[in-house]
């Protein structure tokens, strides 16, 4: 298993940690696991690209350790009141239909968007949001709906990129024209 990978899977351990030390009321405790985690992110990817590491584990995994660890701590914030419930909600349902609809045209042969500043940013925003909800900063509630809000305007543009990325190889193919007779029939 090569150094991303373990990256990849401590920030998997990290997330009962983080339960235990949350659940104990150690909010900056949790934070740092939390920064932690995020961290080990940002050094998995960088590390797998430069050294030429990048796996189809890794690539699989990455995205399910952020989005489990940014889950249970969404929960965990709910679960103590500091983030409402409707919110929660919204998080949820934005990133499961990202997920579904991406492995579902994935499947179907269709070219998905790779990850790219977009999702980065708006995964940014969250952990600052985030931060500034366990630190009971000002407007941290609002700060945090409109992360939310940026959320679905970038869901928005990765639609629209893999509907043009989608449309010019179904408008290649139509545009190519068959060779008479390539259907089996007489061209005449």
């Amino acid at each position: 298993m090569n150094l991303p990978n373990m990256l990849t899977l401590l920030r998997f351990l990290l997330i009962p940690v983080y339960v235990a030390v949350f659940a104990d009321g150690r909010l900056i405790s949790a934070f740092l696991i939390v920064a932690a985690a995020g961290l080990t992110d940002i050094l998995d990817g960088y590390i797998a690209r430069k050294s030429g590491q990048v796996t189809a584990a890794g690539m699989m995994l990455d995205p399910l350790a952020d989005k489990l660890m940014l889950t249970t701590v969404i929960l965990s914030l709910v679960l103590t009141g500091r983030i409402p419930w409707a919110a929660a909600v919204l998080m949820f349902v934005r990133d499961l239909g990202m997920i579904v609809g991406s492995a579902f045209f994935h499947f179907r042969g269709k070219k998905t968007v790779p990850a790219n500043w977009m999702g980065k940013l708006t995964t940014v925003l969250y952990y600052i949001a985030i931060m500034l909800i366990f630190f009971d900063v000002p407007y941290a509630q609002q700060c945090l709906w409109g992360v939310i809000a940026f959320s679905f305007i970038t869901s928005g543009m990765y639609i629209a990129l893999f509907l043009s990325m989608n449309r010019s190889v179904t408008s290649s193919a139509q545009e190519t024209p068959a060779k008479p007779g390539a259907d089996g029939a007489d061209a005449s």
